[in-house]
């Protein structure tokens, strides 16, 4: 990877370019759609629609819950979703053009944490202009990111893998994210749901505490517990292991069924 860092930077660029292309305001986009989200999740529902979540008397509490569920859920699945359909996108690369095709998830992970990267900084001027900057705790979220990577990373690769294969695959993973994102108290606060319902989502969806550690840090500026995250690093680390095997084992045979 170090040796082609040069073609991984300057294929992140290139994607970075390519999306604005042709548009009048270019890159300006980039900041007009985050901030149009913001507007909508947090004025919109806590001000207009006066969503209010249960126990809390800020006004905006439920629109800045909602942002830091459904901004960081987006980028998991964005991150998942390219590496899905990464190898098919650039068959034509991969049949014809020697290089790392290991590097192709990394390219899709390093373009979606850019466009990341700037939704979380318009969110996080947003709390701070709004005195609701969660401080200290903030440092927390790196940790939960870094899970949040390996898992989507490591379930994409492994499914883009299989896609190239069985193109049912990819079909399959939209319906199935669908449900998974409804299944994760990302608009809805976990509070809300019948114990047992509640008890199964914790246990078996690795996705519910790293959404719902990112919005109590957000919401109320404390740490979250270490404890609640061993289920999602299991995960998460399996996920890589099986992606990277499965990879391994069928890369050689990628470029003659594309």
């Amino acid at each position: 990877m170090w040796t082609y860092r040069g073609f991984v930077l300057g294929s992140v660029k290139r994607e970075f370019q390519v999306r604005y292309l042709g548009s009048l305001l270019g890159a300006a986009w980039t900041f007009i759609s985050p901030i149009s989200l913001i507007f909508v999740y947090v004025v919109v529902f806590s001000q207009v629609m006066r969503a209010r979540l249960p126990g809390v008397t800020d006004t905006l509490g439920y629109g800045v819950f909602l942002c830091a569920g459904v901004f960081t859920w987006g980028y998991f699945t964005e991150v998942l979703n390219r590496c899905l359909t990464i190898f098919l996108e650039q068959a034509n690369m991969l049949k014809k053009s020697p290089f790392p095709r290991s590097s192709l998830p990394l390219i899709a992970l390093l373009s979606s944490t850019v466009n990341f990267a700037i939704v979380a900084c318009l969110f996080l001027l947003f709390l701070l202009l709004t005195s609701r900057f969660p401080g200290p705790a903030l440092i927390a979220m790196l940790p939960l990111l870094l899970i949040q990577q390996a898992m989507a990373v490591g379930l994409g690769v492994l499914l883009g893998t299989l896609n190239v294969f069985f193109r049912d695959v990819g079909q399959l993973m939209g319906i199935v994210l669908q449900f998974w994102f409804w299944l994760t108290p990302i608009v809805y606060p976990p509070s809300i749901l019948p114990e047992w319902i509640r008890s199964l989502i914790e246990s078996w969806n690795p996705m519910a505490p790293l959404i719902a550690g990112y919005q109590q840090i957000v919401l109320t500026g404390r740490w979250p517990e270490p404890t609640d995250y061993v289920v999602p690093v299991i995960i998460a680390s399996g996920s890589l292991i099986l992606g990277y095997l499965a990879f391994r084992r069928l890369s050689g045979e990628m470029v003659d069924e594309l």
